[in-house]
């Protein structure tokens, strides 16, 4: 099978025979479809949104629009935006890409035309939302909600006082990264945030004194070279409506963490919910990707003679979620790892986690360190992961997602390039696209001259029979490169 490489500004190809489909993946080239094994890949509709644009996107496999929906001047989709199965289209909203503005975004849900039919936000202040958002079925409320990635600032005497050291850093003032639930009236309703939940060994007179590796339920805020800025950048959450646990990346320290939220929600006390969520039954219920934080195994080391990444996994993260139930590896975890801190040899990788003892549904966890690894140092818990079989093709520094489809294959999103690509579990590349809208519009030629400028937060992947798209006209408008070409 063929490979095809953008070499130069000239737009020379080379044609390399790999054994197996890997498609284009480089970082710059043509852009639009470039691959596409209609026999093997999941048919269906692709969602996308530039990075900061007013607009989003739905294209066919060939990669032609269907739809779009827009945005006025001087505002923009924080960074992503997803289909709902009423047809409508939840998003974020916001002025500008500041995360500290005092513009909070609004979680707006558009019907099919555009129009907004509901609009939500946390107007507290202090706080801001950012990345990332998901609407739920609150099984205890019984009604929608929606959980929102949400910093909240803390000054320098409130980090002091949960056992940040003085000794790394002299000014703590910070906004340690939450989880906040609000209705649809936009009331908060139940909060969860990093600052609460910690373990510290600096300060015998405050009560969160501890032995960090007796408790991998808590974090250690000392960590490293102290807490700063959002303290684990949360990029990316999921819930899973059948433990009721909510799942949230911790990028920073390239680990994620399970949280029982229904286990802390009280229907009609949100005074209750968010002091039970801040106490001890809000810690994590399992935590996975780099034991060394919690001092429970091996981290990055160089000496003389070599490096080792010792126990760490994951090596900078996004897009953590369940798959979803019905689809293969239900119940596991699939994260997107950018591979930024890797020590040598960088590059992205995909993987499916499996961490029980049993079943999902059983609910009971195994700790990474109980598990061991292979010879290479590659956990076992890791039962599927995709990296390019060509050295340095497949690798997006920031940003970035990933989705199992029904058929087994995995939709991929190298989100710093544009870069959209499905693999069926063997690693074949069966289909390719390169997003072609930057600020200076739909460009046919991605070049190292607009690095970065195509980029996307994370892409969806819909099969043809999902309920947004019945009784919806979905005809093709043509490409992007003709449609907004400048």
């Amino acid at each position: 099978m063929k490979n095809v490489f953008f070499q130069s500004v000239l737009v020379i190809f080379i044609l390399i025979d790999f054994g197996a489909v890997s498609a284009y993946q480089t970082h710059y080239g043509p852009s639009e479809l470039t691959h596409y094994d209609k026999s093997k890949a999941y048919n269906g509709y692709t969602l996308f949104t530039p990075f900061g644009s007013q607009e989003t996107f739905l294209m066919d496999m060939e990669g032609n629009l269907v739809h779009a929906w827009s945005l006025p001047d001087q505002f923009n989709v924080e960074k992503h935006a997803y289909l709902l199965e009423n047809g409508n289209l939840l998003r974020a909203v916001k002025k500008g890409m500041d995360r500290r503005a005092s513009y909070q975004p609004h979680y707006q849900e558009v019907d099919w035309e555009g129009n907004i039919v509901n609009e939500v936000r946390d107007t507290r202040k202090g706080y801001c939302g950012h990345h990332d958002f998901l609407k739920v079925w609150n099984k205890k409320l019984k009604a929608y909600t929606l959980f929102i990635v949400s910093i909240k600032t803390i000054t320098h005497e409130e980090a002091v006082a949960v056992g940040c050291d003085l000794n790394k850093r002299k000014n703590y003032r910070s906004e340690p990264d939450g989880v906040v639930e609000i209705d649809m009236d936009g009331n908060v309703i139940w909060e969860w945030n990093i600052s609460d939940h910690l373990i510290q060994d600096v300060n015998p007179d405050l009560p969160n004194y501890g032995i960090i590796k007796d408790h991998p339920e808590k974090l250690d805020p000392n960590f490293g070279a102290g807490r700063r800025g959002d303290w684990i950048h949360t990029n990316s959450i999921d819930y899973n409506e059948i433990l009721g646990h909510l799942v949230i990346n911790n990028s920073m320290e390239s680990e994620f963490y399970v949280v029982d939220h229904d286990a802390t929600f009280f229907p009609g006390d949100p005074k209750k919910s968010i002091a039970l969520a801040a106490s001890d039954a809000g810690d994590f219920v399992y935590r996975w990707g780099n034991p060394a934080v919690y001092d429970a195994g091996r981290g990055l080391s160089c000496d003389d003679a070599e490096c080792s990444e010792g126990d760490k996994q994951l090596f900078f993260t996004h897009d953590i979620q369940w798959i979803r139930q019905g689809l293969p590896g239900a119940g596991h975890f699939l994260i997107f790892d950018n591979g930024a801190h890797h020590l040598k040899n960088t590059h992205s990788s995909i993987y499916e986690i499996n961490p029980y003892d049993g079943t999902m549904k059983d609910g009971r966890h195994v700790m990474q360190m109980k598990v061991g690894s292979d010879r290479r140092g590659v956990s076992n818990q890791i039962v599927w992961s995709y990296a390019s079989k060509v050295p340095g093709s497949f690798y997006a520094k920031h940003i970035s997602g990933c989705q199992r489809m029904p058929n087994g294959n995995t939709v991929i999103c190298a989100g710093t390039w544009g870069q959209f690509f499905e693999v069926t579990p063997g690693g074949d590349v069966v289909w390719e696209y390169i997003n072609p809208v930057t600020s200076s519009g739909a460009l046919e030629t991605i070049n190292d001259k607009v690095d970065q400028g195509n980029s996307v937060f994370r892409i969806h992947r819909y099969g043809f029979d999902h309920p947004a798209f019945k009784d919806r006209e979905l005809a093709s408008k043509g490409k992007l490169t003709k449609i907004y070409k400048r």
